[in-house]
């Protein structure tokens, strides 16, 4: 079956545009990747965020001065539709060469763009440099798993079936991985990340957990359908009280994708972790 984004420009030569151009912007039903795991926008059992940073974004002042600055994008996971990455880059290519008055007309210009493709409202922050550096850089959440001692054999698919946990004993406890990684699925080029996971339930064996995060090393599908699949796995399993899982992908096009599924309505942060 024909993967969605191949209609998209991923994949593909395309022109380089350097003025105001938002039909650049490719949207993406996030439907049928739902219907794929049993969902519907009705059924979702999280609410959450996917957070996009932009690393090259510039524009000019109308006195022919160019700025630059970091953006931040948060796009709700309930949304009827994704952003393809690379359509979102070639949008941000055509700001270079176009003129704003401000920083904040360009970020209304923006959210209205953008939440236009993502059938909801996007929220846009646009940072100084000065802002962000001051921010630097974070450690995830909770024990690091990555050390264990554990056989892995499978690479190609996700694989539920490796993960166990002691329904007899309750644990409430956050863990992370820097080991997630899985392939475009229109491309094939690797997409690096840590994942962080959050619960309250049946104590989940982090041997299992590790071998089970290792199973997407081969899998071809876009961060947020990675993160709602990891999500849903552990949900069936731990039966939790609350969860969460959110990954930080490794930027690729001065662009990082950052999925948030959670039960729960507590605030997340955007740190930037050391690969980002």
């Amino acid at each position: 079956m024909q993967h969605p984004a191949e209609l998209s420009p991923l994949g593909k030569s395309s022109a380089y545009v350097a003025t105001y151009s938002p039909e650049q912007l490719f949207p993406i039903p996030r439907a049928p990747k739902w219907d794929e795991l049993g969902l519907s926008a009705d059924t979702l059992p999280y609410r959450g965020v996917d957070i996009w940073n932009c690393y090259e974004l510039s524009w000019l002042l109308p006195s022919g001065k160019p700025v630059v600055a970091i953006g931040e994008f948060s796009i709700p996971a309930d949304s009827p539709n994704i952003i393809e990455s690379k359509s979102f880059k070639l949008y941000l290519n055509s700001l270079n060469q176009s003129v704003f008055d401000s920083r904040e007309a360009l970020a209304e210009v923006m959210a209205r763009d953008l939440s236009a493709a993502a059938g909801k409202p996007v929220g846009v922050r646009l940072r100084t440099l000065e802002e962000v550096a001051q921010e630097g850089v974070v450690v995830p959440a909770g024990q690091c798993i990555d050390e264990l001692d554990v056989s892995i054999q499978h690479y190609d698919s996700p694989r539920p079936q490796l993960l166990s946990c002691n329904p007899g004993h309750q644990a409430e406890e956050w863990i992370h991985s820097h080991l997630l990684k899985s392939n475009c699925p229109v491309t094939g080029q690797p997409d690096w990340g840590t994942v962080v996971i959050g619960y309250r339930g049946a104590a989940l064996d982090h041997g299992s957990l590790l071998a089970y995060l290792v199973s997407f090393r081969q899998h071809a599908d876009f961060h947020e359908q990675c993160v709602e699949r990891i999500f849903l796995d552990l949900q069936r399993l731990l039966h939790p009280e609350w969860l969460s899982v959110h990954a930080r992908y490794v930027r690729r096009g001065g662009l990082d994708i950052n999925p948030y599924r959670s039960t729960e309505t507590r605030g997340l942060g955007n740190g930037r972790l050391v690969r980002q």
